[in-house]
């Protein structure tokens, strides 16, 4: 299935080489889920008992907490149409009031979640173009966020909070494409005229299916990775999947922006890279962690372009690499990447 929001760095390219690395484990866990591209990818034919996924972002841990247990409710507020004022609003809103009631709900309540600010954060990142969406810490004002606004244009779409157009590139993506549809509606069918009901909806509840018994935390990577939460199984799979080195990339791409973390998690892996029965695949730029993982295979594969196709982004997606671990299961589909 694809992810229901566009998301910078999404691993959906590579999700099947991840899952041949891995095999069927017995318990999954991606530390840093973004828009949950891989997880989503998993072979039907696995039959996995555990999964976790955890994100520091309070706006993407509640979205997939909250169509997990709601998916109709999560829906009913992302179906509307793209509206420049109503983005503008809708962003106001959500890095102040949203984000206050995330933090006290989500910090003091384990099985918080919000359904409204899912659903308006979903269709919000997936009608914004490039970074700042919900990121920040504000308070913000609408001068704040209105101070850069220019008229809308292609050549320069601001950056972190500043007013941004909503994305004209295409026809739609995310929860904004013109048609999801899952196999049970024909493509190009048309929406039915009941409120409530159609594609997205069917979309959003064949989501919640899946994530079903998927455990969503709110917070550090370190938590779901320590040797208790690890202990589930004979096989375990961990699918790391950092920001990028603040000097390898471009600035204030993540909301919960941590410029050194995948050196934390390169410490991770190299202390933890031969235990039996734990098979981790970590992502990240050739120059972050070549040559630093011995024992460790290096793959190489090509990123999707960035938007606009130029720029740091689209030269750095020629330097995508995924690192395996030495128990992770090498096929015959790793050869087509080369290593």
């Amino acid at each position: 299935m694809k992810a229901p929001f566009p998301w910078f760095g999404g691993k959906r390219r590579v999700a099947s080489l991840v899952w041949e690395a891995l095999g069927d484990v017995d318990n999954y866990v991606e530390p840093f889920a973004g828009s949950l591209a891989v997880l989503l990818e998993r072979p039907a034919n696995h039959r996995g008992a555990a999964e976790t996924i955890n994100d520091r972002d309070y706006f993407v841990a509640n979205f997939w907490r909250a169509l997990s247990i709601d998916p109709q409710t999560v829906a009913e507020w992302c179906d509307w149409p793209v509206n420049e004022a109503d983005l503008f609003a809708r962003h106001l809103w959500l890095v102040n009031e949203g984000r206050v009631a995330l933090v006290a709900g989500m910090d003091a309540d384990p099985d918080f979640y919000d359904p409204h600010i899912a659903g308006w954060w979903v269709w919000g990142i997936s009608a914004w173009i490039g970074s700042g969406w919900c990121h920040g810490t504000g308070p913000w004002t609408y001068d704040t966020l209105d101070a850069d606004r220019q008229r809308p244009h292609l050549g320069d779409a601001g950056r972190g909070v500043k007013r941004q157009r909503p994305h004209l590139g295409n026809a739609g993506q995310g929860v904004n494409r013109k048609r999801p549809h899952l196999g049970n509606r024909e493509p190009g069918e048309a929406f039915p005229q009941i409120a409530g009901t159609g594609p997205l909806y069917d979309y959003m509840w064949a989501l919640a299916d899946r994530l079903r018994r998927v455990r969503v935390c709110c917070g550090d990577w370190g938590r779901v990775v320590t040797n208790g939460a690890l202990h589930h199984g004979d096989t375990i799979g961990v699918f790391l999947d950092p920001p990028y080195l603040g000097d390898l990339r471009t600035k204030d791409l993540y909301a919960a922006d941590d410029h050194h973390i995948a050196d934390q998690v390169r410490a991770w892996c190299a202390q933890n890279g031969n235990r039996r029965g734990l098979r981790i695949v970590l992502a990240g730029y050739e120059d972050e962690h070549a040559g630093r993982l011995p024992g460790w295979t290096m793959h190489t594969y090509h990123a999707n372009k960035s938007y606009g196709g130029s720029g740091v982004n689209d030269d750095n997606r020629h330097k995508e690499r995924l690192w395996l671990s030495p128990h992770c299961l090498v096929g015959a589909q790793m050869s087509l990447f080369g290593s």
